[in-house]
């Protein structure tokens, strides 16, 4: 369970840039008034059923009518005042914010402007999702996820792997706001290549399902449950709650670490060095989050994860501190 409607973000939330949102869904066509009914003496926001404009038609006219319409459409007549601010804000959307958005899959923008060239057209979508593994031993599920990214005729696609796991909750870390969740899941996405970015947006480093203006400058995307500060910024650093799932982010780093590296035993030892790129090597942008860091560093110190050369079919590794390099001459005296 997460809170994505927490901070605003709810459907209550659409009133902020639609006085009338209307819903068409199996047969039913209502829609909401900002201002509570005066009718009903009860100073409530009711259903109110759609007598007019716009109707199912006028939605197939712009949906397309060679096209089926999803069963629910949500119509959101916008305030004059927030045309711009709406048009600005669903350009700029990053494509990677459908990684934890279990619901969409995908997301399309058309802003028809009256002329077929002076349209814009963009999409993001999960393209496809592959190799499902649960790992019942570490409460853990691993998948690859693709993002496609469509910017008028331009199109962009990036495979991440993404690593699942859950943690109990610990007592002196319980919240008011969380009294009735058990465990904290952690979700770390792995970019294949280089991450799907808009412009010269920054890509953001964490989530709480939604994206958050933080950039770790770590090789890789966090998500949790984090509790957030009201503007959606930024995590709370000084929540229990939160100060313990970023404990448990190098536990779970380095379970996919090692996953990622040495799962695949019939792959080419010479693909296992690219995995190394995951490893946040340079600080973090945000000093709060250098822990996180410190604290996977500890782990791979101790961990048997540096691929050695073998006499052997079987691949083998060992700790850091273990591991020597020798010159390509001593290679011909061996």
């Amino acid at each position: 369970m997460g809170y994505i409607g927490e901070k605003g973000i709810g459907f209550k939330s659409v009133f902020l840039i639609s006085s009338q949102p209307h819903i068409f869904s199996n047969g039913y066509q209502i829609k909401f008034n900002e201002k509570p009914c005066p009718e009903c003496n009860i100073g409530y926001i009711v259903p109110e059923w759609v007598e007019s404009r716009p109707s199912l038609s006028d939605i197939k006219q712009i949906y397309g009518s060679t096209r089926v319409l999803p069963t629910t459409c949500i119509v959101l007549p916008l305030k004059d005042e927030k045309v711009t601010a709406v048009k600005q804000q669903l350009s700029s959307l990053h494509p990677e914010m459908l990684l934890f958005l279990s619901k969409i899959r995908r997301l399309s923008i058309h802003e028809d402007n009256g002329n077929a060239k002076g349209s814009t057209v963009s999409e993001i979508a999960i393209s496809s999702e592959k190799n499902f593994d649960v790992r019942k031993n570490m409460h853990a599920e691993s998948y690859t996820v693709f993002l496609s990214a469509q910017e008028n005729e331009s199109e962009a696609e990036c495979g991440y792997h993404m690593w699942r796991q859950r943690f109990p909750v610990k007592a002196e870390n319980r919240v008011d706001k969380r009294t009735e969740i058990d465990e904290w899941v952690i979700t770390l996405a792995f970019p294949l290549k280089e991450r799907l970015s808009r412009g010269k947006q920054l890509s953001p480093g964490v989530y709480a399902f939604l994206p958050m203006e933080m950039v770790t400058n770590f090789p890789f995307i966090i998500q949790a449950d984090f509790l957030l500060a009201s503007s959606r910024e930024a995590i709370l650093f000084d929540s229990p709650w939160n100060k313990e799932i970023l404990e448990c982010i190098p536990s779970a780093f380095m379970n996919a670490f090692v996953v990622l590296v040495k799962s695949k035993a019939d792959a080419p030892a010479m693909l296992i060095p690219s995995m190394f790129h995951y490893l946040p090597v340079s600080p973090s942008l945000i000093p709060l989050l250098e822990p996180v860091r410190s604290g996977i560093k500890e782990k791979v110190l101790v961990e048997d994860i540096v691929p050695c050369e073998s006499h052997t079919p079987q691949k083998m590794f060992c700790k850091p501190c273990e591991a020597a390099r020798l010159k390509p001459a001593f290679w011909d005296i061996l």
